[in-house]
């Protein structure tokens, strides 16, 4: 192969509700929101170290947004990385009222063993934030 990839700049989460899950992740998450414009209107984005995830609306025209072939909200498993405790995000969460799916349990991630706390986003996306040692 003449080249291979560095790291992800960005991801598109295909949402029900833009509002709604912008929401969530600043407070669920910590990411910050961000309002940019396209070449088709204003986007949202939530945004997050050196990454962000554009929120785009399910009913959004696919011409207007090159996207997936088949965009549907409810369809990701992302993991994200943090170097909090799990219990504390564990506790952070159910302080939010979010529930938890699993966790702290141990997993293994890209970089080797870790600790993942598990839940779901407004859309049903399965969320795992993990601690590595």
């Amino acid at each position: 192969m003449s080249f291979s990839v560095d790291t992800l700049d960005h991801l598109v989460l295909n949402v029900a509700d833009v509002e709604a899950s912008a929401q969530w992740y600043v407070r669920v998450l910590g990411m910050q929101r961000i309002d940019f414009e396209s070449r088709s209107g204003v986007r949202v984005a939530v945004h997050f170290g050196a990454h962000k995830i554009n929120l785009r609306p399910k009913d959004y025209d696919t011409v207007a947004w090159f996207t997936a072939v088949a965009p549907v909200p409810g369809s990701a498993d992302l993991c994200f990385v943090t170097q909090a405790n799990p219990n504390e995000v564990k506790a952070h969460w159910l302080a939010l009222g979010v529930e938890i799916e699993e966790g702290p349990s141990p997993r293994s991630g890209a970089r080797g063993p870790m600790t993942s706390v598990y839940c779901r986003d407004p859309d049903g996306n399965l969320i795992e934030v993990a601690t590595y040692p």
